[in-house]
């Protein structure tokens, strides 16, 4: 790269965010014929795996954990729950409160969705130190960027 290429702001070579949108194209179009498998799709796969872990939780709760809103959470959490995946109930100690529980079904799909990390590992042939940095990295800048004051 030319000097000249190097403090140019618009060249597209010098842009993070373009490496990053690049990056998660990539990581999600890998992603996608594991998870066809499963029946999943990426953002369905995110939902799980959280739900998978803390069966019970609110719906607010999986948004945050997602770092999604309800707009874009409702839908695909009616789409696992006509797939027989998640149960949508209320609090028992405040109806307003929906929870999420999975099913038996889900319980089931996570035994092989158990296999799709190690498969991903297998596609990116780098060390997992390198990916505990980059993750580590993309961590630093989402907080970065969310908790900046306006």
């Amino acid at each position: 790269m030319s000097n000249e290429q190097m403090r140019d702001p618009l060249c597209l070579d010098n842009q993070v965010c373009f490496s990053l949108y690049s990056a998660t194209n990539a990581m999600v179009r890998a992603y996608r014929p594991l998870l066809e498998q499963l029946d999943l799709t990426y953002p369905q796969y995110l939902a799980m795996m959280v739900l998978w872990k803390s069966d019970g939780i609110s719906v607010k709760e999986l948004g945050n954990a997602l770092h999604l809103d309800s707009g874009t959470l409702t839908p695909l959490l009616k789409r696992l729950q006509a797939k027989g995946l998640v149960i949508r109930g209320r609090s028992e100690t405040d109806e307003r409160v929906r929870v999420l529980h999975v099913t038996a079904a889900a319980r089931t799909l996570k035994l092989e969705a158990e296999k799709v990390p190690e498969q991903m590992m297998c596609q990116l042939r780098t060390s997992a130190e390198k990916l505990i940095q980059l993750k580590s990295l993309c961590d630093e800048v989402y907080t970065e960027l969310t908790n900046t004051k306006g």
